[in-house]
């Protein structure tokens, strides 16, 4: 058996460590939040010394930034669906099964985003004044098109939005919840009835079929 060269190794254990350092620190920071968070406990829910995570993040804020920034650009990947639709059916339609399929896959990230707005987002500001803004303008102009084709309703493209980004990460950020209304969490057909369900809502309220 072939030993692979020591710098690939060194890149191999540096993307595992990143990996169980991130998958601890979002379940910390959504659990606790930034202030309740500490190195030590998101060393120990990774099972690594707690230098390590310095080694890779040399700061709390650092760690907390990239948990953000990770959960944000998969949001912002889940669109890509809508910039080549030909209509909201397609794209939005894309949009809320990418969307609903995140708050399943990624419930901790969503946590931790909804904490930190819910607390002014002392942290992300920054995120929300230029990326936000920049890529809701750019998603209300095609909403727009779309409704000046006559393939929706004249809807308030803001207000979809926000009830698209409301109602799938409810998903995730209130999962609790909905286990116990469940009587236990989600199967795979459960999770298909959600998404469906949502898309048939959304897409009929809006005029889209």
């Amino acid at each position: 058996m072939t030993e692979l060269p020591r710098s690939q190794r060194r890149t191999e254990i540096r993307q595992h460590n990143e990996t169980l350092i991130l998958q601890a620190a979002e379940k910390v920071f959504a659990e606790a939040g930034f202030g309740g968070a500490t190195m030590q406990l998101i060393a120990d829910m990774a099972g690594l010394p707690k230098a390590n995570l310095h080694y890779y993040f040399p700061t709390k804020e650092d760690l907390y930034r990239r948990v953000v920034q990770d959960i944000f650009e998969i949001w912002l990947h889940a669109a890509d669906s809508m910039d080549q639709a030909p209509g909201p059916i397609e794209g939005i339609g894309a949009y809320i099964q990418a969307k609903m399929d995140i708050s399943r896959r990624h419930p901790n990230g969503s946590k931790v985003w909804a904490f930190e707005v819910m607390h002014r987002a002392p942290v992300i500001q920054d995120y929300l004044e230029t990326t936000l803004r920049a890529w809701t303008t750019g998603r209300v102009r095609l909403i727009e098109r779309w409704i000046a084709e006559g393939k929706m309703a004249p809807v308030d493209p803001e207000h979809l939005l926000y009830m698209l980004w409301a109602t799938t990460q409810h998903y995730a950020d209130f999962g609790h919840q909905i286990e116990t209304l469940n009587s236990g969490p989600f199967s795979d057909a459960d999770w298909q009835k959600a998404t469906d369900s949502v898309k048939t809502m959304i897409l009929r309220g809006i005029g889209a079929f």
